[in-house]
């Protein structure tokens, strides 16, 4: 009876401290404006011409744009928007657009991606004023844009007469027939006035593993049912609470800090990989290396501490169990993969008190991919190519993690359970042509 009204009564306190949560990642301002829907028009066949993105909104906007490569994205930010509650976002454009997502920024905007080729050339003329209405054009080359000379402004046209795609809720992910995406939050360790670690040769960690993190994003989105969030994409500071946000706010099913630190004695080389611990570090080099990463948020002058010391103790301790199991999980594949490329610190997963870790809904790995102090480390994270070595061993585990642990109604969940069909369907047929064969020997 005790242990019942024990389980209840932390039930009932858990369920409290999820709210709070909750509450501290909430918007920084309510959404007021809301995306209505977004029209895509296809360029008409033969030629150059460009495809066109048309955007409606609820009330006047006057949205922030920025282009972003590798791969080539256009970005619009909404301010103080959220999505109408109704059909899916359009999925692409044939060539030109071949992506379309959107998700809700941590102050209240809504910031809407456009995958395309490295090609392609974006004609956007910035409003002046707010408006209702915005479009853009897509064209398939930068040559073909200028040959035209086509600037699109803010549109004022009545809406179009074929029948526009209406944006779906931003916290519902997109599922196509054969499953959801998962999404993978890639979080290239430091950045802006924070460059973690330095070779001896002036190597700097910030500039390796965001090459590394980008690659890896890159083999992700190849990837069929799989798609990579990177926290940071540029050389800018993000604390680690933040980077833990963005990743929420991406709906990310994994969580991956690339680093790529130093040590007091340069013969420590080679890969590890961590997973938060709630009991201390499994060694010293590994608290060492804990200590390190928690401090990057001194260099942008704000505190790592905890504010609210009941979330830490008990929140974390009871939520964050299950996820530190499946963390280990996910971090056992990837240590595995990145051994066959690499020589391995530790055979086993290791574990600290990294803060960027401790989201209690996201399993999360830190990985080290080497070490800069070590000279002949630092050496190889120079060649572009061992960079690309790195990243693939890492997508290898990962991708490994979700055939074994596919996450429900994703496209790795519908591929286990056709293939777990598929081997009925063989014994079934196997049965029947003993039966048969039975039969025509006379043993039935």
């Amino acid at each position: 009876m005790e242990r019942v009204h024990f389980r209840s009564m932390v039930g009932r306190l858990l369920c409290g401290l999820l709210l709070a949560v909750v509450a501290t990642v909430a918007p920084a301002r309510a959404a007021q404006n809301e995306l209505l829907s977004v029209h895509l028009t296809p360029p008409p066949p033969g030629g150059d011409a460009p495809a066109q993105v048309e955007i409606v909104m609820a009330t006047e906007a006057l949205p922030r744009h920025l282009e972003l490569k590798r791969p080539h994205r256009f970005v619009l930010d909404l301010p103080a928007t959220r999505a109408r509650p109704a059909k899916s976002l359009p999925k692409s454009l044939g060539t030109l657009i071949t992506a379309v997502r959107s998700g809700p920024q941590a102050n209240g905007d809504l910031r809407l991606v456009f995958e395309m080729p490295a090609g392609a050339a974006v004609n956007w003329t910035p409003p002046t004023a707010p408006a209702k209405r915005f479009s853009f054009l897509v064209w398939p080359s930068a040559a073909a844009a200028t040959a035209t000379a086509v600037a699109t402004a803010v549109v004022a046209s009545p809406a179009p007469t074929t029948p526009a795609v209406v944006l779906a809720p931003v916290k519902t992910e997109h599922e196509p027939a054969e499953g959801r995406e998962v999404v993978v939050a890639i979080d290239a360790g430091h950045g802006g006035q924070d460059p973690g670690a330095i070779g001896r040769g002036g190597l700097r960690e910030k500039d390796v593993v965001l090459d590394i993190a980008r690659e890896l994003a890159a083999r992700i989105n190849r990837e069929p049912g799989m798609r990579a969030f990177l926290t940071r994409d540029g050389d800018y500071f993000l604390t680690l609470r933040q980077r833990i946000r963005r990743a929420r706010d991406a709906g990310a099913q994994l969580f991956v800090s690339v680093h790529a630190d130093s040590v007091r004695d340069p013969r420590v080389s080679g890969s590890s990989v961590y997973v938060l611990s709630l009991k201390g570090a499994t060694d010293e080099q590994a608290r060492m290396l804990a200590d390190r990463e928690n401090a990057a948020d001194l260099a942008g002058g704000v505190s790592i501490d905890d504010k609210d010391p009941v979330i830490a103790s008990v929140l974390v301790d009871l939520a964050q169990a299950a996820q530190i199991d499946q963390s280990t999980v996910a971090a056992e594949r990837v240590l595995r993969s990145l051994g066959r490329v690499n020589d391995v610190r530790k055979p086993k997963v290791q574990q600290a008190g990294f803060v960027v870790l401790k989201s209690p809904d996201i399993p999360s790995m830190l990985v080290e991919t080497a070490f800069i102090s070590s000279p002949a480390d630092e050496r190889l994270l120079g060649k572009p190519e061992r960079r690309e070595e790195l990243a693939e061993a890492i997508f290898d585990g990962v991708r490994q993690y979700f055939v074994d642990h596919p996450p429900d109604g994703s496209r790795f969940a519908k591929e286990r359970d056709a293939n777990r069909q598929r081997d009925a369907d063989r014994r079934v047929v196997a049965t029947v042509d003993e039966t048969g064969e039975s039969a025509r020997s006379g043993k039935l």
